[in-house]
């Protein structure tokens, strides 16, 4: 009984600073542009049309999707961990990350290659979808791949070793495109830092609608993961369709990471860390835990978004890269204590 208060209480403990950093940083996000942290133009929104428009349509909706990019990949990473069993596994395992890299490389090449040509019909198809969509195309693209070659979502180990090789050949694949085409290789390098500069309020919009439609389902099968982390035998036993389930989980994952990467690219660490602090500071069911991850996701990379404006204002640092040295920070931290979990 002691115990079970114990974990309601440290629950409720990381609800409330999970809230309270969220706040913080979106107060933060909105103060935070191009010359540092500027109170003045905040203070001037009732004042000012162009700090109005500062405020509302950059750092408002940038603040925004910062927080919901976060929030889907800390929510992919909570269903891969509970999934594999493993606590190293991250939303990008399936080679959705490989998969979006090679449409965002497929699309710059075409273009480039094509350029004004008669015969560039095709790449200007492809431009016209545009790099989100090749993103996210591309990541479900590498989801599907991962499951044709383990033959469906049986066997864990299976789909976990066709997520490695997957996500090897699409990465050569599109080392290849950039050989043939060098110019795309800076639009490549681009996605694969990451980036919230160029979110607005109908990317927002997007980032939402994933969430809205990942999150239910995921809840749902929360049960599922509680159960499958006691073995697949057990699992059975409780009645449980394996095989469906995984498929409904790696659906999940796929279409959280990919509506997340197709608008602000690969942020590492994110998916993986979240989960690891939300069970060091409240171990808890599933349904706690997937909701509580997609929180602390939101809220690191916001803090990593609010660092990458003011580090060294006027320019910016990549998002992605201090998202790895943070969370890759974590980790090494969590090594060197001998309780990594």
């Amino acid at each position: 009984m002691a115990a079970a208060l114990l974990d309601a209480r440290r629950r409720q403990g990381l609800a409330a600073a999970l809230v309270c950093a969220t706040l913080l940083m979106v107060g933060a996000g909105l103060v935070a542009g191009s010359d540092g942290v500027s109170w003045a133009a905040f203070e001037q929104i009732w004042r000012s049309a162009d700090a109005r428009v500062i405020i509302g349509e950059i750092r408002a909706p940038r603040t925004l999707g910062a927080w919901l990019t976060g929030a889907l990949l800390g929510l992919a990473g909570a269903v891969a961990q509970g999934l594999f069993r493993n606590p190293l596994a991250d939303p990008y395992l399936l080679g959705s990350a490989s998969g979006a890299s090679l449409g965002v490389v497929a699309v710059l090449a075409s273009t480039m290659l094509a350029g004004h040509a008669a015969g560039g019909a095709a790449a200007g198809a492809a431009a016209r979808l545009g790099l989100v969509g090749a993103a996210f195309a591309g990541a479900l693209l590498g989801v599907l791949l991962t499951l044709v070659l383990a033959r469906g979502a049986q066997q864990t180990t299976r789909l976990l070793l066709a997520g490695v090789v997957v996500g090897v050949v699409l990465a050569a694949i599109s080392d290849l495109l950039t050989t043939a085409a060098p110019d795309a290789l800076r639009g490549k390098q681009t996605f694969m830092l990451g980036s919230t500069g160029f979110l607005g309020w109908g990317e927002c919009a997007v980032l939402l609608a994933g969430l809205a439609v990942t999150l239910p389902p995921c809840l749902r099968l929360a049960r599922a993961l509680d159960a499958l982390t006691l073995g697949d035998d057990t699992a059975a036993s409780l009645g449980l369709p394996l095989a469906r389930v995984r498929i409904a989980l790696v659906a999940a994952i796929a279409l959280a990471t990919g509506v997340a990467v197709s608008q602000a690219g690969l942020i590492a660490f994110v998916g993986l860390v979240a989960p690891h602090i939300v069970r060091r500071f409240a171990p808890a069911t599933h349904a706690f835990h997937l909701v509580a991850s997609a929180a602390a996701g939101g809220a690191l990379l916001l803090a990593a978004d609010v660092l990458a404006r003011v580090l060294i204002a006027p320019q910016e640092v990549p998002v992605g890269v201090l998202t790895a040295i943070l969370g890759g920070g974590y980790l090494i931290w969590l090594l060197n204590r001998g309780r990594p979990r």
